[in-house]
Parts: structure tokens; sequence; C-alpha cells
């Protein structure tokens, strides 16, 4: 199945991508990728085709399900924290850091960046603080598979990150992540962090799964399930 491309209102989109979504924003002086895809890699021909204006790049995060299309930018707005990751996965281009409170402004529209570390170290949020609407990346899915194994994913971390997006819940009335239900409500956050919390005090037992050879635990909070490390 090929990539969607959905229009949400006159000056966005998001972009269907065998299971990853990523967004595309525009102001009256620029417009905005949010990630660029797994599958696909011409997110920017893509964008192209939807506005004429100057097309920038941001990514949520390094996971290599959100950088499909980096190639086709020479330079690319990131969290530091993720550099590592980045650079890793042998790919080039010139990060451009963006750090937690920073705003993006696309011309009469303006983003800010909440930085939400534990899904990876460099995970970001982005606040469209107009339409009140926060593009959230992997950190949140409802009816959803939550990736926390592997090397990087800090448990802790995570609840803390959402612990304090729970304190900016006034700030938006809806969430858009990159996998799984869209839109979702702001009460699923306090759910993540209850279930989180359990997860780490072991209070409550996972399944043994295998995902490419290795072994996981899927602890199924009913409302979304949170990958672990067995």
């Amino acid at each position: 199945m090929d990539s969607q491309i959905i229009r949400v209102n006159q000056n966005t989109w998001r972009i269907e991508d065998h299971g990853v979504r990523f967004f595309l924003l525009t102001g009256t002086e620029k417009a905005l990728l949010i990630d660029s895809g797994m599958q696909v890699h011409n997110a920017r021909d893509i964008a192209k085709t939807l506005t004429t204006l100057p097309i920038f790049l941001l990514n949520t995060h390094a996971d290599m399900d959100h950088i499909g299309s980096n190639e086709q930018f020479d330079s690319f707005y990131m969290h530091p924290a993720e550099e590592s990751c980045y650079r890793k996965a042998g790919r080039n281009g010139q990060l451009i850091p963006v750090v937690d409170g920073e705003e993006l402004d696309l011309g009469n529209r303006r983003l800010r960046i909440i930085h939400l570390p534990g899904h990876t170290p460099g995970s970001i949020a982005i606040l469209d603080t107009q339409n009140r609407v926060l593009i959230s990346g992997d950190p949140i899915q409802e009816h959803g598979r939550i990736f926390m194994f592997g090397e990087h994913r800090n448990m802790q971390a995570y609840i803390d990150s959402l612990e304090k997006l729970n304190g900016l819940t006034d700030t938006f009335d809806e969430l858009w992540p990159s996998h799984a239900d869209i839109p979702i409500r702001p009460d699923v956050i306090p759910k993540l962090i209850d279930g989180a919390r359990k997860i780490l005090n072991k209070e409550i037992k996972g399944v043994t799964e295998e995902f490419h050879g290795r072994q996981i635990a899927a602890y199924d909070l009913g409302f979304t399930v949170i990958l672990c490390d067995a």
C-alpha cells in the first residue's frame, strides 16, 4: 500500500506511511515536515506537491521509522541528544539543535519544542500553540505499541516526561501521535503514567514475545501496550 496524504485543515497535512505517520505544517512564510517517513524516501517531494513555501525538516527522534527521507535534506532540526543514534545509523547532514522551550515560527504559526526523554534520550513533542494541538511522536499512543525495550530506553525518564506533559494539558486539546489512533485526548497521559509506574514497580506481569529474534515483554494496559526488555 502506498502512503496516504490526508488534509487536516487548510495548512496541515498528515501522511500515513505503513504504520507510522508524519506531518506537514505551513505558516505564512515556511513549511515544516515533522519526521520524514519510514518506507517513503521522497517526503520532500510529497511536501512540494502540497505547498510552494520553503520546506524545512524537524525529527521527533532518530528511530529509523522517522528518518526515511532525511537524505533529501542538507540540514534538519533535532534534539542534540539524538545525534549519536542518528550518526550510528550512518546518516549524514547538518543537525540544527532544538531544545526544550524553544520556538519555531513558520509565519503566524508558532511551534514550541517539548523535550520528552525516555523513549529515546532526545525525543520531543511539538506544541502547535495557536491550534492547541500536540504532535507527540512515539511516547504517547492509544491502541498502539510503545517501544520501551533496547538501548537508550529509560522507563523512569519516560514517567518523568509524562508527568511533565501532564502539567501542560491546559495548553492543548488533543494529541497527534506518530502511531495508532489519531487524534487522542489528553486524559490518556495519566493512564500511561499509572501503567508505566506499575511496570517499573513490577506490579503487573508482561507476556513474553519474540521481536526480530529478541525476547521482549508486552504489558497490556487495556488501552495500549508497552513493550519492554524481557
